[in-house]
């Protein structure tokens, strides 16, 4: 297959209004599934399980077992509609989703389809200058996840081109609430900032409600981005794509770009846009072909005949909605305060999607100033260059044990950065790598002042220069001796001791 032609992006929005949509998909952290007592992959605790160990008869659609729906799974997502603005429906139902799922052991989906728990809300989003921007919230609705499939024999790890494919049930009937909203109009070009900034919000609410790890590239967190294109003064709505289970927010930022500039081409050549999902390509930053959008009657929905309707009572309705965060925009004003940062300081917090990494760092011990340091600095920088997430690298709760490195004296900023390098790669925690790389700062007065005086022996002009008053010559001696120290001296130490040294000689 060609790779797809692109319109230029500002030529497209001259050309095209894009309309947007997005239907994100929060696994539950419940102790156990969705319909069954089996555990929860989507835990924290559970995820590295052995393939097909987490499942139950209800999970392998074996005959006769009847599923049971889980309590809290419905409580979790009670929450997140009340948070999400939406109204809790007194009764909603469970419907089956007739299609062919090879890793749902049922051949079907119980999900919910014209009674969801939650609907009609609406989500504020900041955008890059503090601009709030209103997502409407069509439903929010429950369901269960599919498992996993693995192909094996192929170049690519997709299923074209290869020779067989695994199943892993663990995942199938992990609790899932998928958040669909209303159309979008109005992005224009901020289009892809808006989807990214959406996403974000919708992690940081579910993060603050405690009912998801929320991790995107682990899939705890996943997004369908939807883009159509309508030629300017059309009333119709264009034809849209959904491009599928994208992980990463920088990822849902580039792929509604990327769809922007891909329609907007085909359009233009008099070409037409096929109701498709598509399949996101991290490592080209494309989207290919996946399969033709059914509708909704071609899913042949129907009620779910062994469960109950979910009818909550006022009570818990209420008890839940008090027991709700503060809202987003309030939690980010309040964290500005606290943390004392200007409003270009935290902009760069919230614009990178680590609002939540650098609150739970701050929380593990490190000030907001070493936090937002790390996040929105080295760690970024690392995940830039590598084409991944800073969330992916590293957990919060180790960046502050770098910084209280870093606070002791243990580590100058050189150092601590070879330990976060070790980090990333996955060779433990900072102080194993500390000890593993010999990496601590030389604290010895005895060795820095032997390396600082074969210094001075070596550069006579410094240390007259230093004699005479010119304290700015020292420079050169500190630079030999963290050379001679492998960059293993504190240097604001050293700077006092050349000074000491040169006044005595």
């Amino acid at each position: 297959m060609g790779k797809a032609k692109l319109m230029d992006f500002d030529e497209a929005l001259e050309l095209f209004e894009p309309v947007l949509g997005f239907e994100v998909h929060v696994e539950l952290n419940t102790e156990t599934k969705m319909f069954s007592a089996a555990a929860n992959p989507a835990h924290a605790s559970n995820h590295d399980a052995t393939p097909n160990t987490l499942v139950a008869a209800v999970d392998m659609g074996l005959p006769g077992a009847l599923p049971v729906v889980n309590e809290t799974a419905v409580k979790y997502s009670i929450s997140l509609g009340l948070a999400l603005g939406c109204s809790i429906a007194p009764s909603s139902r469970f419907a089956r989703k007739n299609y062919f799922y090879p890793d749902l052991g049922k051949n079907y989906q119980i999900s919910q389809y014209d009674e969801p728990i939650a609907f009609e809300g609406s989500v504020d989003i900041e955008l890059a200058g503090g601009d709030i921007i209103s997502v409407p919230i069509e439903r929010a609705h429950m369901e269960e996840d599919a498992g996993k499939l693995t192909h094996m024999g192929g170049s690519t790890g997709r299923i074209q081109g290869a020779e067989y494919s695994l199943v892993d049930y663990n995942r199938a009937g992990v609790p899932l609430v998928e958040i669909v909203t209303k159309p979008i109009f109005g992005a224009e070009h901020r289009a892809p900032e808006i989807a990214k900034a959406y996403v974000a919000a919708i992690r940081d609410i579910v993060i603050a409600l405690g009912i998801s790890e929320a991790r995107m590239e682990r899939g705890n967190l996943r997004c369908d981005a939807n883009v159509s294109l309508r030629p300017r003064g059309q009333e119709k709505l264009g034809t849209r794509t959904e491009t599928k289970n994208v992980n990463s927010l920088r990822s849902v930022e580039r792929a509604v770009r990327y769809e922007i500039q891909r329609q907007a081409a085909i359009l233009a050549a008099g070409g037409a846009i096929t109701q498709e999902t598509r399949h996101w390509h991290e490592d080209t930053g494309t989207t290919s072909p996946g399969r033709p959008k059914s509708d909704a009657d071609d899913y042949r929905y129907f009620p779910e005949p062994d469960l109950l309707p979910v009818a909550p009572s006022v009570e818990l309705i209420e008890e839940l909605r008090a027991a709700l965060p503060e809202p987003p925009a309030e939690r980010r004003r309040r964290l500005k305060g606290d943390w004392g940062f200007t409003d270009l300081e935290f902009q760069d917090v919230v614009n990178g999607g680590l609002l939540a990494e650098v609150e739970a760092t701050v929380a593990a011990g490190a000030s907001p100033a070493a936090a937002r340091k790390w996040w929105t600095g080295e760690l970024t920088r690392v995940a830039n260059a590598s084409g991944r997430e800073p969330v992916e690298l590293v957990e919060p709760a180790a960046v502050a044990e770098l910084q209280k490195l870093v606070d002791a004296g243990t580590l100058n900023d050189k150092l601590a950065r070879q330990v976060l390098e070790g980090m990333v790669a996955g060779e433990g925690t900072p102080q194993q790598i500390v000890d593993a790389r010999g990496l601590a700062v030389v604290s010895d007065d005895g060795a820095l002042i032997a390396a600082i005086d074969d210094a001075l022996a070596a550069q006579p002009d410094v240390l007259a220069k230093i004699r005479d008053g010119k304290v700015q010559a020292a420079g050169a001696v500190i630079g030999a001796v963290m050379k001679a120290m492998k960059g293993q001296a504190d240097a604001a130490r050293v700077r006092e001791l050349v000074l000491e040294r040169a006044a005595q000689q």
